[in-house]
């Protein structure tokens, strides 16, 4: 799965106070875990040892890279790069939601008004090259993310920032264009780098031609011996600038990190096997239920394990891009919803591993429920005229064929919503007025999907509808994204607990014209924009809960998104012999991006 533009989200922080003032942290509705002066987190090892080497594999989307910039929109980054060489204002910690701590900033001051947030920077902060992290780098860095050669998400996001200013040299000031909780935390969980980088004889580079200049970050990694075409290793910094940090403790403890490139999902499970690296996540149920194993899992070197986690499911689907024509009515998206049958793929494919996707808010307490409650209602009903009816009815649920419910009945709805839309079945294909034969193409940059794709197209082909997979290389598969050239596709979404102006970006009418956006379904709605700015706009648990049903309601009952599944842990095998783990999980971490984080050489 491809995972959309959506970052600085766990650090959403917001405001309370009637005066203006400092503090070491954020929470946005409630108290920090940590207090002042905290000595680290509580899901560390303060005293890991440093040393030895992390050996990763790839993701089983990028097969190479050709960049060293990850915030511009042509190419791939190597993977890992931004958490382990940029540094952000704040950190966030991985057992509290919605929390942030100074990194950069050892405090941050927020205005009355709400309407600013000043940070002020350590003076031991350093760039990898010695310089010292200055106001003038987080404005650079700001404003280049907000300029034309960055990635368009990041406009998105910081849309409601109306500027960074820099105050003093260790001081700097988001303005913002009106009152939003989350703002201070967003701009605080930016990658800050210097500007100095892609500097070339005194003369700075446009930023979309700073592709192989080597990053100037202040992370606790750098880049070390690369090969092109099969692996990249990070070299911890000894002289990493936070590295006694309270909130770096116990973190960043492999000497180098090595990420392996395998570009087919059959050798990297062989590599494990052969023990040419030490870590593998695994998306794949059947996979880990009949392929992981092996002499070296039976002498314990290679160990299997789940770790449960309490993250938001997320919303992993099927997107149906609206901007073709096909699939602009309702009633057809609707209709090929009906005909995937998830029971009987968890049974027969998934081992039973995984659990239904129900909206985007899953595990959360934004989740909608039942029927809109009054305030649900009130933010609903202006919109009546331009939203299905259905939102203002039950929560839309998944169909099952389980129990009362059958494929059968599902594929009969979904003839009948075809035939309501205008599909009808004469010369041996499903045809609309214009005789245009209900023809789908499924994009997928890996081949293997088709195994998953094709239960799917079977349900489909016996309602008329044809669903055609279509592989393409990785390079080309995000071309094709960035520019919304697809009618299908499979994107894995991360949850949150604390939506917010990223939603902007995955479902705002602005972000459906802007090519390389989140917005892969193209939906443009009054109403949505309206809800987004509700949620982004509130200033209490209890304002922000009703905006982000209703927001759930009206995305489920559009049908843009075929829910797909999510599984409640993280699947990992990893090199026993070679690596030690700390005994807490935590509940919000991140998978393999936890054990970059905390685990340690033996």
């Amino acid at each position: 799965m491809r995972t959309p533009l959506i970052f600085v989200l766990s650090l959403i922080a917001s405001l309370t106070v009637q005066t203006s003032w400092a503090a070491h942290g954020y929470s946005l509705w409630g108290e920090l875990k940590y207090p002042p002066h905290f000595a680290h987190f509580a899901y560390v090892n303060p005293d890991a040892p440093k040393g030895g080497e992390l050996r990763l594999v790839s993701n089983q989307r990028t097969s190479t890279f050709d960049k060293y910039n990850p915030f511009t929109i042509k190419g791939s980054a190597p993977a890992y790069l931004t958490n382990l060489m940029f540094d952000s204002l704040l950190a966030g910690s991985l057992d509290e939601t919605a929390a942030g701590y100074g990194l950069l900033a050892q405090d941050v001051t927020v205005a009355p008004d709400g309407l600013s947030a000043t940070f002020r920077l350590r003076p031991q902060a350093r760039f990898h090259n010695g310089d010292p992290v200055l106001a003038q780098d987080v404005k650079y860095s700001f404003d280049t993310l907000v300029g034309p050669y960055a990635s368009p998400g990041y406009r998105t996001v910081l849309e409601d920032v109306a500027g960074a200013e820099v105050v003093d040299a260790q001081t700097v000031r988001f303005r913002f264009k009106r009152p939003n909780r989350e703002l201070p935390l967003t701009v605080g969980g930016l990658p800050i780098f210097s500007h100095q980088w892609g500097v070339v004889d005194g003369k700075a580079k446009p930023f979309d031609q700073v592709v192989m200049d080597m990053p100037i970050g202040s992370g606790p990694y750098r880049i070390g011996p690369v090969n092109f075409g099969k692996d990249i290793t990070y070299v911890r910094d000894p002289q990493y600038w936070a590295k006694d940090l309270n909130v770096r403790r116990g973190t960043a403890n492999f000497d180098r990190i090595t990420v392996k490139i395998y570009k087919d999902n059959t050798a990297r499970l062989e590599a494990l096997k052969a023990g040419e690296f030490d870590l593998m996540r695994f998306f794949s149920a059947g996979d880990w239920a009949r392929r992981v194993n092996g002499k070296r899992f039976d002498s314990g070197e290679l160990v299997k394990a789940e770790f449960r986690h309490r993250l938001p499911t997320g919303f992993q689907s099927y997107v149906l891009n609206t901007r073709r024509d096909k699939l602009k009515d309702v009633r057809v998206r609707q209709a090929l919803g009906l005909a995937l049958d998830f029971e009987w793929m968890n049974r027969q494919m998934f081992y039973g591993a995984y659990q239904r996707v129900q909206g985007i808010f899953g595990n959360t307490e934004c989740q909608a429920t039942g029927l809109p409650d009054a305030q649900e209602l009130a933010l609903l009903e202006p919109w009546r005229q331009q939203l299905p009816a259905d939102v203002f009815g039950p929560m839309a649920q998944a169909p099952r064929t389980d129990g009362p419910h059958s494929l059968r009945e599902n594929l009969r709805q979904a003839q009948a919503l075809l035939r309501q839309a205008g599909w009808t079945y004469r010369d041996g294909a499903l045809r609309n007025a214009n005789n245009e034969e209900l023809l789908l193409e499924y994009l997928d940059s890996n081949e293997a999907g088709a195994r998953v794709v094709s239960p799917w197209a079977r349900n489909l082909e016996k309602i008329g509808v044809k669903l055609v997979f279509r592989p393409v290389d990785f390079a080309l598969y995000q071309q094709r994204l960035q520019k919304f050239d697809f009618d299908i596709t499979s994107l894995a979404y991360q949850g949150t607990n604390n939506p917010g102006q990223e939603f902007a970006d995955l479902f705002g009418s602005k972000a459906a014209d802007q090519e390389d956006s989140g917005n892969h379904s193209g939906i443009k709605s009054p109403a949505v924009d309206a809800l987004i700015t509700r949620l982004t706009g509130a200033k209490r648990k209890a304002d922000l809960l009703p905006a982000c049903r209703a927001l759930d309601r009206v995305i489920s009952h559009s049908h843009l998104l075929v829910p797909q599944w999510s599984a409640p842990t993280h699947r990992m095998a990893y090199n026993a012999w070679r690596l030690a783990l700390p005994a807490q999980v935590p509940p919000y971490s991140q998978g393999e991006t936890w054990a970059i984080d905390t685990w340690w050489a033996k």
